[in-house]
This record gives structure tokens, sequence and C-alpha cells, in this order.
């Protein structure tokens, strides 16, 4: 396949699961993390970090300090992360970054209009599309059709999961063999993954829907 791609990796499930059962298909070459002064971004390079070299790709971090500074939701302030009830306005608002999928998809694609990528990948889902804009299928084929006008190479966003639940992505990682050890989707900086912030609830149920306990006890310390 001459055609290459690049991943948004956030050492999430998304993310990962794009990576593992997309790899060969969509030719991923190159995977962006990024340090934007989030409470996890320690576990976040980690986990990301572990992924790209299981799977033999090159791995960027990008510091982005001044997202931060203009950010005031608890996902980087010293604000304790609130629990509140899946998919709500309100659990979006708590940990609502500005303008941040737009921003990391820009970023990526001037290192496709650079380097030749044709794809840039992220890890959309179906039950994330339901509370985040920037996770809809909409989000996707807009900012799509910006890169036909804003970049020479005119690379294409794929979102691969983004009909999928968070319930079907694990089953997908289960099907594929995708390391789920490597997971990290906590909001927190545990060392654990919390167990109570919405990002750890999709995982959690997720995994019990499909039987996964081993990695509940893994990821959760149960």
């Amino acid at each position: 396949m001459n055609k290459k791609s690049i991943i948004l990796m956030s050492g999430g499930l998304d993310s990962l699961v794009a990576l593992g059962a997309y790899k060969d298909e969509l030719n991923i070459k190159l995977a962006i993390t990024f340090d934007y002064g989030q409470k996890s971004v320690i576990q976040e390079l980690s986990s990301a970090g572990k992924i790209c070299r299981y799977y033999n790709i090159e791995h960027k971090i990008i510091n982005l300090d001044w997202l931060k500074n203009i950010t005031h939701t608890s996902l980087v302030s010293d604000e304790d992360i609130p629990n509140e009830n899946l998919g709500t306005y309100e659990s979006a608002k708590n940990v609502w970054v500005p303008n941040r999928n737009s921003l990391f998809l820009n970023i990526a694609a001037c290192f496709a209009d650079s380097y030749g990528y044709d794809y840039i990948i992220f890890g959309a889902n179906k039950d994330e599309g339901q509370t985040f804009p920037d996770n809809t299928e909409i989000f996707r084929e807009k900012i799509s059709d910006v890169f036909q006008y804003s970049t020479l190479k005119k690379p294409k966003v794929i979102a691969p999961l983004i009909n999928y639940t968070k319930d079907d992505i694990v089953r997908i990682a289960i099907e594929k063999r995708v390391p789920l050890e490597f997971v990290r989707s906590c909001y927190g900086s545990g060392i654990k993954h919390c167990g109570d912030c919405e990002s750890c609830k999709h995982l959690k149920r997720a995994l019990e829907n499909n039987k996964a306990n081993n990695y509940i006890n893994l990821l959760f310390g149960e």
C-alpha cells in the first residue's frame, strides 16, 4: 500500500483500538500525542509510548503549554474531576478543552502536508458523539473538507470507530488481540484508573459488558 496515515494517539481506548485494528489496512506510520497540561499527561504519554513501541511506529509528542492557560475546566485545573452521569451536557462542559480536536487535527494536517500523509485518523466513537460535538460524523466530514483547501496534500480525516459504541470497541479489541493492558482512559493522575470519572465509567462498563474482568482488575486495581 503506497498511501500512509497519521493517527492522533492519546493512549485511550479509541486511539489504541483504531491503531491496533487498522494499522495495516490504513498503513499507519506516525502517531502524535499532545501535552496540553492535562492532569493525566504523564500516564497518557507513557501509555502512548508503550503502544507505539508495541506496533513499531514513530511517535511524536507536541507540547501545547498555552492551551492549558485558556482551559478553565477540571481536566487541567486543580479542581476535582466530577463524576457526572454519563453523556450529559454538564459532564462534557466539565472536561471541555477549547477547540481541542480541531486543533489536534489541524496540527496533524501540517505533518500530512509536509511529509505526504494521505489520511489522518482520530478515535471518535458513537457514545462520545452523543455528548461531544467534535466526535460526530458531521465534524469529521467538515474538517476533512477544510483540508482540501488549507493543504496541498489534501489529507482525508478518518474516524474508523465513529459508528461503534464503547462496548463494540472493546469487543473489536478482544477479537483483534489489541493490547488493552496499555490503555489509559482516566482523566486523573493516579497510577491506576480512578473508576469514577466519566471516561473511566465508559471503559469499565464496556469491559464488564464484554466479560473482560481480567482487564478491570489490571487497570482499576480491583
